[in-house]
């Protein structure tokens, strides 16, 4: 399929895109992508690639914007119930923490996720990622968290596994059984650490090759902050992850510096996330790295917080910088990247450029994808989306709406 006359493709050619090079979209005007067997052959001018496959079928896109789908490197997508009551609860001056210690926050998610059936779990998660695809999201990135025992946490990778199969949104999967405390702990967060470290990361090492045979090995992530994991704690179950073989990721510096960004440049962690108080020398540290800076504006909008990941200082130093909405029920009910972006915009400074390439390659990367996705690539997986504009500019501009009319995902045509 040729898909032609677009007003701008953007093609985000060249890798990720590290500090002040971030923003580099790759336009071609009037641009057009040819894709054959969910792979992109080519792109291109519309005239060049008409007159050179002159008998392919073809998509018209209209004069509207056609470029990469969203790539989401943080969602927690996976979870029953709500807590609305809790929002209720902030607005009237409860903080995060202290709804956390009150038996909120993510402990009342771990209850409902517990007690929810599988069918219920997979009916009320494929909803959120069909409104996360239909708003132009291609590949996501979900993280278990809300079961916090072996057999719970293993019961959101079995629902996660058969979600990724479905379709259409393709995702990159996490264990996070470190999210918090689990209930039966409290008080012993160090038992807590070791269940994770001498059992549910031995037991899920033996479990993913029988159940995922075909699939990458999962993210191990932690959420490093005060009164969750230390920073000791978060470098025990990393080091015992890495050492199984898995993948890493961080939660850290949402509300407390305590240096997990650095923990994370210095273990090789694919991505570390939030980075709301991260210091000026862990910037560097992650700047040094390979590690990508995850940031999450949807969490401090909808905690009404004024202070977010501090994207200048890590494009001054050099960094990675993706964006991701952090979807959950507690702080970040919110499914759509374009809303992100507009985020990004007014509250991280960055321009429409800068959030879009973090949103694609950038995030990407996150989840160690950027040779597959992110970009429209000869080579690449064909995901890509019509969006109803003429301009690039009006991702960031506009917010509140859907501006995805079409989503082409391995090259089959999704119209949203």
């Amino acid at each position: 399929m040729l898909i032609h006359s677009a007003s701008q493709l953007l093609t985000l050619s060249g890798g990720p895109q590290r500090g002040n090079a971030l923003g580099d979209l790759g336009i071609i005007p009037n641009g057009a992508v040819l894709i054959k067997d969910e792979k992109i052959i080519a792109v291109g001018s519309t005239p060049a690639l008409l007159a050179a496959y002159p008998n392919e079928p073809s998509l018209d896109a209209g004069g509207k914007l056609v470029m990469p789908g969203f790539v989401d490197p943080h969602t927690h997508a996976i979870w029953a119930g709500d807590r609305s009551g809790e929002f209720e609860m902030r607005l009237q001056g409860k903080t995060y923490m202290e709804i956390l210690n009150a038996g909120g926050g993510i402990i009342s998610s771990v209850k409902a996720t517990r007690h929810a059936s599988l069918n219920k779990l997979l009916t009320e998660t494929r909803t959120r990622l069909w409104s996360m695809f239909s708003c132009g999201t291609t590949t996501a990135e979900v993280k278990t968290g809300y079961g916090l025992s072996t057999a719970s946490e293993l019961r959101m990778l079995q629902a996660l596994l058969a979600l990724d199969a479905e379709g259409p949104l393709e995702l990159a999967i996490t264990f996070l059984g470190a999210h918090a405390i689990a209930p039966e702990f409290q008080g012993n967060s160090d038992g807590y650490t070791e269940l994770i470290c001498n059992t549910m990361l031995p037991v899920l090492k033996d479990w993913w090759p029988h159940h995922a045979p075909y699939h990458p090995m999962p993210f191990v992530d932690i959420f490093c902050e005060t009164g969750v994991f230390s920073l000791e704690q978060s470098r025990h179950v990393l080091e015992t992850a890495r050492i199984l073989g898995f993948p890493l990721k961080i939660h850290a510096d949402e509300f407390d510096n305590l240096g997990g960004a650095q923990l994370a440049a210095e273990l090789g962690a694919v991505s570390a996330d939030h980075l709301v108080k991260t210091s000026p020398q862990d910037i560097l540290s992650l700047a040094a790295s390979e590690t990508v800076a995850v940031a999450l504006p949807c969490t401090p909008f909808g905690l009404a917080e004024k202070e977010y990941t501090p994207a200048q200082a890590i494009l001054e130093a050099n960094g990675l910088l993706a964006l991701a909405t952090d979807l959950n029920p507690g702080t970040a009910w919110c499914e759509n990247m374009q809303f992100a972006i507009a985020l990004a915009c007014r509250y991280m400074k960055l321009t429409p450029a800068q959030a879009i390439a973090a949103a694609t390659i950038n995030s990407a990367a996150a989840i160690s994808r950027a040779d597959q996705i992110g970009s429209l690539e000869p080579g690449k997986q064909a995901d890509l989306i019509i969006v109803n504009v003429p301009d690039y500019r009006h991702l960031g501009y506009r917010f509140g709406s859907n501006l995805v009319q079409t989503v082409i995902k391995k090259g089959r045509v999704y119209p949203v």
